[in-house]
Formats: C-alpha cells, structure tokens, sequence
C-alpha cells in the first residue's frame, strides 16, 4: 500500500501550532499571512491589502487565541475596536516571525484545494426572497449632504473621520 491509499488529514494546522509555539519558544512575535478572500474569513477587511492581511497573533495582541484543526479563531482589538477574527485554515498562508522573518509558507493541500467550495456551502445560506425590493436614487450632486434622499426608517448614525492606512501610536511624556 501507497501513502496516497491512505486518507490522511490535512498536515498545515500542526504546523501552525508547532511553528507558533516555537517562534514563541525564541522570544518572537507571530505573524500569520491571511489569504482574506477565502470564504468564512472573518477579518478586518479596512486592513486588507491585494486580498491578503498580516495579523499578529502574539498573546500579548489577541485573547483567546484558538489554533483548532479547522481554523484560528481570536479576539483582537482595530484601530481600537475590538474584533471577533475567524480564519478557516485553507486561509493561512505563511506564519512567521515579525523580527527576523522566520518561519514559512504553506504549500496547497489536496484538503483546501476545493476550500472555496466546501466553505461556502458550509458556511453561507442564500438570504430569503423578499417582496420588498431595495431602489436606487439617482444623485447629481452631493455637495450639500442635506439634498441627498434619506430613507424612512434610517435613524442618523454619529458621524465618523475617515481614516485610511494603519494606525499610529503617538508616544505622550
């Protein structure tokens, strides 16, 4: 009999463990590359650069840090708000050490090649049909915010800066 007779599960989520334990074994800091269009991938999307984030994974930087055989499951505060973060493992691409680099990649699975798949028809339920269809307004200007159409039911939201790029620590003495 050859290993490929053989049914055998997918080896990335010991790595992960194993390689987690030992960047923190050597007093670094855990770094996971995310592929963050993966379905079920609940990350911060505001952070997402060309499909992928990089999430610290530090105990210092997240709470309740679950490295299970499906996914990695923490909590984690951005740009202050804290965050419930699901990574299903067919989503971890690399795990490595933000002060030297080291670590790895992982290479495709035959268990996540179809993970796109599997993972939405696991995880997502079509929303039910409604009588109600949603319109558009058609806006010629929106140089005053008092002409645009509000819906009946909108109740107004406080108004929040628009800040794009990472978040700064200013040190104060």
């Amino acid at each position: 009999m050859s290993i490929s007779e053989f049914a055998m599960t997918p080896r990335r989520p010991y790595l992960v463990r194993a390689f987690y334990d030992w960047l923190l074994d050597n007093d670094l800091t855990p770094h996971m590359v995310v592929d963050a269009t993966i379905p079920g991938a609940q990350v911060p999307f505001d952070y997402v650069k060309d499909g992928q984030i990089v999430l610290n994974i530090a105990p210092r930087a997240v709470g309740n840090l679950e490295l299970s055989n499906d996914h990695v499951c923490f909590s984690a505060r951005f740009g202050g708000k804290p965050q419930q973060v699901i990574v299903p493992m067919a989503a971890v691409l690399a795990l490595y050490a933000r002060e030297n680099g080291a670590g790895t990649m992982f290479e495709m699975e035959p268990a996540y090649a179809n993970a796109d798949e599997d993972m939405l028809d696991e995880t997502f339920e079509p929303a039910p049909d409604e009588d109600d269809e949603p319109s558009l307004v058609s806006v010629d200007s929106v140089d005053d915010p008092d002409v645009l159409p509000q819906a009946d039911d909108e109740k107004e939201a406080p108004a929040t800066p628009n800040k794009k790029g990472k978040p700064t620590l200013t040190v104060v003495k």
